[in-house]
């Protein structure tokens, strides 16, 4: 399944795009009646649910795509099923509680970083949840650091169940499904980090570096979230990050450093996971800040991430 966050209501209200691409409303399909009419109001609640939860909707998805176009068009008059390009979609999770972002992870990546080593350990950071905005939403140009904004196109695992301290043997089974992720960043610091000498220099500035992360709208989060059934091979996704239509990123979840498995199995050594939480995989080579001469973003520009088997997450600057 391919689920979403419809912005309808104060939270929003969970759904999935169906093969034909039209959006369905969970809460309006439901049957009375049913298990259907339990479906909680929220897709992190829905998660929560389990595995139990999920085949719930996944019943009510196959049914609709398997109903006559006479079902069909009676859902269409409640509002239960609308077109795509009419529906707007919020990111899957709305303020996650959680979310870890892994750093120095794609081999390509580190090397056009001034070919940074291959780190012993995974590394990674956390992004706030007011940094988390959705598909098609404008990212705001932060007027204190305007001039360095740059791409990172990613995948990130979204967790299923309450996962702490788990075996990496283990890990993907506490996986609900993946999504896409641009974790955009202002550069304006990430020179001092790389020219620092003395360990504390280097500690402070990687801290400013991390922060360039933060600002509102610097995750974007969407527009799916698809379901691990559906994804045989996490570590075999092809991602293509684009600016205005040209092509600068263009990598494979297989150039790892660290997998999903063994990132769980790291980062829930000290954080508790929740349902809805994410875990990023890092970005392949391409950033703007990697590049001779290093090129950023500006007001108008759009930026696209697409990743295999899941979708395309699409924003625009704005002043």
């Amino acid at each position: 399944m391919k689920l979403v966050t419809i912005d309808e209501g104060p939270h929003g209200t969970p759904g999935a795009i169906l093969k034909t691409g039209d959006i369905l409303r969970f809460a309006r399909a439901a049957d009375s009646g049913t298990l259907e009419a339990w479906i909680p109001e929220t897709l992190r609640a829905l998660l929560e649910a389990g595995k139990a939860g999920l085949s719930v909707v996944q019943e009510l998805v196959d049914r609709v795509e398997a109903a006559s176009d006479a079902y069909r068009s009676k859902l269409r008059d409640a509002g239960a099923l609308t077109a795509r390009a009419n529906t707007r979609l919020l990111t899957p999770i709305p303020e996650p509680r959680l979310i870890v972002c892994a750093g120095l992870n794609y081999r390509s990546h580190l090397k056009e970083m001034s070919d940074t080593p291959v780190p012993p350990r995974p590394t990674g950071f956390i992004k706030i949840a007011s940094s988390v905005t959705g598909p098609d939403a404008p990212i705001s140009v932060p007027t204190q650091a305007p001039d360095m904004v740059d791409w990172e196109g990613e995948v990130a695992c979204v967790i299923g169940r309450r996962c702490h301290n788990v075996a990496a043997a283990d890990a993907m089974d506490y996986i609900a499904g993946y999504t896409v992720v641009n974790d955009i960043s202002a550069r304006d610091w990430v020179g001092d980090a790389f020219k620092a000498t003395a360990p504390w220099d280097a500690r402070l500035t990687w801290e400013v570096n991390i922060m360039g992360k933060q600002f509102a709208g610097f995750t974007a989060v969407g527009p799916v979230i698809v379901t691990a059934d559906e994804i045989e091979d996490p570590n075999d996704l092809k991602l293509q990050t684009r600016l205005n239509g040209e092509v600068v990123q263009n990598g494979n979840t297989s150039d790892v450093v660290f997998d999903f498995a063994a990132s769980i199995a790291f980062y829930s050594r000290w954080y508790t996971f929740q349902p809805g939480d994410m875990i990023t995989t890092g970005t392949p080579a391409g950033v703007g800040a990697g590049r001779k001469p290093p090129r950023f973003m500006g007001v108008g520009d759009t930026i696209e991430v697409e990743v295999s088997r899941i979708g395309v997450l699409r924003n625009t600057l704005v002043a």
